[in-house]
């Protein structure tokens, strides 16, 4: 179990805690369970298989994926959440994959070998394929991707790599945001584009407006200097007399002005 130091976690570290503090709980569900129906070494089984996923997990957080600092890999080797010794095994070319530094010390075995555990796929009989170490229940913790140790070195949900699962699952959540948002964007670009068609349909209705008040407004204006000059012109076919009330009242002030002066000058 985990050794609490008493010293608060350092920032960061809420980042893994859910998942250490499952792994705890599971550890201690597995501790209080039965062992009716069980060979002797498989009561332990738990204790090996949550260590190493505690662990892996742990490392890859911080050497593989780099989601924790130095500062929270350092606590978890010190308060014993992560296996220190099980790591260091892990940073030497063949034992990446290593299950537990049980399985390869000699001392525990007859012959002064290591346990089967160890010994790649490649290299075992056909009886040994399913072969497991009888302290860990490991089926193969060899190195090497073609032929050497199995996919799920446990075969079972404490084989998983907790770290490659959180981080496919902050990918996928990840995209799904960025999906979320250029929707967003999408919609809120179409809205602008829509808005600006409209302010461009206004702006047109404006200006065509604006364009038939002006047309209608010089029209009249033609109008009124049309009838003026045609009816100063020479006088038009029908007669003599004045075709516009203007030219009329004009006419009349000359006459009436005329006949004052030709009355005066005749006297």
């Amino acid at each position: 179990m985990p050794i609490r130091t008493g010293k608060r976690p350092p920032p960061g570290y809420d980042q893994i805690e859910p998942v250490i503090e499952a792994l705890e709980n599971e550890l201690r569900d597995k501790v209080k369970e039965s062992n009716d129906g069980k060979r002797n070494h498989e009561s332990i089984w738990p204790v090996h298989q949550i260590n190493w996923q505690r662990s892996r997990y742990v490392y890859d957080m911080f050497y593989t994926y780099g989601r924790i600092s130095r500062k929270v890999y350092e606590y978890c080797l010190k308060s014993k959440i992560a296996d220190a010794a099980l790591i260091a095994k892990w940073k030497k070319p063949g034992y990446e994959r290593l299950c537990s530094t049980y399985v390869i010390n000699p001392a525990n075995f007859k012959f002064g070998t290591t346990s089967i555990c160890r010994v790649p796929m490649r290299d075992r009989g056909e009886t040994q394929k399913t072969a497991q170490d009888p302290t860990t229940g490991c089926l193969g913790c060899a190195s090497g991707k073609e032929g050497g140790g199995a996919r799920n070195i446990f075969g079972n949900k404490y084989g998983q790599n907790l770290a490659a699962v959180q981080e496919a699952r902050a990918i996928r959540a990840e995209a799904i945001e960025a999906k979320r948002r250029g929707e967003e964007t999408r919609v809120r670009e179409q809205q602008q584009q829509q808005q600006r068609l409209e302010e461009r349909r206004r702006d047109e209705r404006e200006r065509v407006r604006q364009e038939s008040a002006a047309a209608a407004g010089e029209s009249e204006t033609d109008d009124e200097c049309s009838s003026d000059e045609e009816d100063y012109g020479p006088a038009p076919a029908a007669g003599v007399w004045a075709g516009s009330q203007k030219l009329e009242a004009e006419s009349q002030a000359m006459a009436g002005g005329g006949g004052a002066d030709g009355g005066r000058g005749g006297d």
